[in-house]
């Protein structure tokens, strides 16, 4: 779908979306790995990477 590597980094990098709530959220991968990041919406700490289509 990305035709150049640029694009892909801006869409892509270190967007998480939550996943009871479904909410997208900007947060570096580091701290999603240490537990430290939550969703503004629902507070679950429970992210995934946003899916690449």
């Amino acid at each position: 779908m990305v035709k150049f590597e640029e694009a892909r980094v801006r869409k892509h990098k270190d967007i998480f979306v939550c996943r009871k709530c479904k909410s997208k959220i900007k947060v570096s991968s580091f701290k999603v790995s240490q537990g430290e990041a939550r969703c503004r919406k629902c507070r679950r700490s429970v992210l995934r990477p946003k899916r690449k289509k």
